[in-house]
Order: C-alpha cells, then sequence, then structure tokens
C-alpha cells in the first residue's frame, strides 16, 4: 500500500527531506477541499469568546452551540486543514504540530522548521550564492556529471 496519496482522498505525506515537493502538494490539496480551508491557513482561526455587558471578550469560549453560521464556517475549515495536515505529517513531524488547535499555527511550525526563519533563509541564500558564483565545469569533466553537480 502506498504512503502517500495520489488522489484528492487523501494528502502527501511529509517526512525529513521532501518539504518542497510536499508543501506545493499540500497546497493544493488544502484548496481542493474548499476555499475556506485554505484560507484558514493562511489567516488563522480564534475560537469565539463569550462577551461580556460591554461587548467587550472575555476570557471564556463560545460554545460550539452558540455559534454564528460565519463562526462556525470558519471552524470547520480549521478543522478540515488541521485534520489534512495532521494526516499528511510522519509521526516524527506530527510530534511537532500535535497540540496545535489552530492550522495556520501547524502550517507556520512546518514551514519554520523546513525553511528556517528569515535570516536562516538569507544565510542560506548567500552560501548558495556563493556556490554558484564557483560554480565551473572542470576539464576532465563531462557533460552529464557537470549537469548533475549543477542540479545537486
Amino acid at each position: 500500500m502506498d504512503k502517500e496519496g495520489g488522489y484528492v482522498s487523501r494528502p502527501p505525506l511529509l517526512n525529513d527531506s521532501n518539504y518542497d515537493y510536499w508543501k506545493s502538494h499540500m497546497v493544493a490539496f488544502l484548496k481542493s477541499i474548499d476555499s475556506r480551508t485554505w484560507k484558514t491557513v493562511l489567516k488563522g482561526c480564534e475560537h469565539p469568546r463569550i462577551k461580556d455587558a460591554n461587548g467587550a471578550d472575555t476570557e471564556e469560549l463560545k460554545p460550539e452551540e452558540d455559534l454564528t453560521t460565519a463562526e462556525d464556517t470558519s471552524a470547520l475549515g480549521n478543522s478540515k486543514a488541521l485534520n489534512a495536515l495532521f494526516d499528511g505529517v510522519d509521526q516524527h513531524m506530527f510530534q511537532l504540530i500535535k497540540k496545535c488547535t489552530v492550522a495556520k499555527d501547524a502550517w507556520e511550525i512546518l514551514k519554520t522548521t523546513h525553511e528556517g526563519t528569515a535570516k536562516v533563509k538569507i544565510s542560506k541564500l548567500h552560501m548558495l550564492t556563493r556556490k554558484f558564483e564557483n560554480l565551473s565545469m572542470k576539464e576532465d569533466e563531462s557533460i552529464h556529471d557537470f549537469y548533475m553537480t549543477v542540479i545537486e
């Protein structure tokens, strides 16, 4: 049995080495569920809180049966996205996001884990730039070998 899906009903499986592949496929998978699912990952979703007499939010969460249609729709989008993210990671990656209740938080954890912070990205970009600038074909190297070096 395959470990990951090629169908709309199964998300791709993230492991330690396939983040770029997984990310593009997971975005497509989340969008294929419905538009609010992907939007929830982008914007986040906080559980609504009970309002006090002045209309300000309290610390108490609003019971699910009291949610408005819009709040329920948002919560459903979050649930679908979080479920897809949980199903789309291996056990090791799941340990990183298992306590998340908001899909955006889980997405950001996975993104930071694999892409790094802005400082890490800049550092990687400088390293790749230097590597590219130093790239040249050796006299005894075949075109195929040089090509394989370039695509690494």
